[in-house]
């Protein structure tokens, strides 16, 4: 990862921030004693900053949230076409809280895991084309 920070304030920040959330999401699988849920919990913050990272591109305020649904909201309201697999990250949010704590929610699947890191995967992807647009313009 390139050390050298770019301001908080520029969208390709926070498309890093995702994508390095991403890498421990990936990556954290063949540790020992790594919880599914703590993994889940890194996919949602990638697919949060990626998504935050354009609404700052799209000049959009927005509230600090976990609610992965509130921000594609803000950014369809914007005019913005968001396909149907990135709207699917809503679905990221109980990992923001509830699965990182005992006894609140379910134990993870490895399904719901690999389906955790697909959407995040998918939202980055997405979010790097937005970003990358709209830079140019």
């Amino acid at each position: 990862m390139n050390d050298k920070r770019l301001p908080p304030d520029d969208p390709r920040e926070w498309l890093r921030r995702a994508k390095s959330n991403l890498s421990q999401a990936k990556g954290g699988i063949v540790l020992p004693n790594v919880y599914l849920e703590d993994l889940c919990f890194q996919a949602q913050q990638a697919a949060e900053k990626a998504l935050k990272g354009v609404l700052m591109a799209l000049k959009i305020q927005f509230p600090y949230t976990h609610d992965l649904a509130n921000l594609l909201t803000l950014i369809e309201q914007s005019g913005q076409i968001v396909p149907q697999r990135v709207q699917e990250a809503a679905i990221l949010s109980d990992y923001a809280v509830e699965a990182r704590y005992p006894g609140i929610a379910e134990p993870v699947t490895r399904q719901e895991y690999e389906e955790a890191v697909s959407i995040a995967e998918t939202v980055i992807e997405w979010a790097e084309r937005i970003i990358s647009d709209v830079i140019k313009k």
